[in-house]
């Protein structure tokens, strides 16, 4: 699989705001926080942390990076609705953290993931990621259980 990372343009970020998943999964589309869809939708709040993933051209997910300290960088990704649950997390996946790397030279990578969704959590262990911590996180006009994962890059080059 071959992807390209660029620049989230304003047309992107507006066609990844209609995305709409399926069952449980919905809880990630843009639409069901407010708050969350406004940043992705404005290229100012958006700035240069965004990206979108294309294969052969069509668009088939995003990324964010942003450094949360020193050498952290923490991200948050989705996948267009119709590739996910196929087997092409962990290409995706490992395709963001070596795009991440060249770009960043990051010493650790942070993120966070609903609790209920196995699916990512198997994608970012099988990475070398590991829960660091269990929290509520208030979105989606509710408040909801988040595991934070993290991966010391040091530990993976040893």
């Amino acid at each position: 699989m071959n992807f390209t990372f660029q620049p989230m343009t304003q047309k992107q970020s507006e066609e990844i705001a209609d995305w709409q998943y399926e069952g449980d999964y919905a809880f990630y589309d843009m639409v069901a926080d407010e708050d969350d869809l406004q940043e992705f939708l404005n290229p100012l709040e958006r700035k240069d942390f965004y990206f979108a993933v294309t294969e052969r051209h069509d668009l088939i997910g995003f990324y964010c990076f942003k450094e949360t300290a020193a050498g952290i960088i923490d991200i948050g990704l989705g996948m267009k609705p119709g590739f996910t649950g196929k087997g092409r997390g962990h290409a995706f996946f490992r395709a963001g953290l070596d795009f991440a790397i060249a770009r960043y030279q990051p010493k650790k990578f942070t993120l966070a993931v609903a609790a209920f969704n196995e699916r990512a959590i198997a994608v970012y262990k099988k990475a070398g990621f590991q829960p660091d911590e269990v929290f509520l996180q208030k979105t989606n006009g509710g408040h909801y259980k988040f595991i934070k994962m993290k991966l010391a890059l040091e530990q993976q080059q040893a």
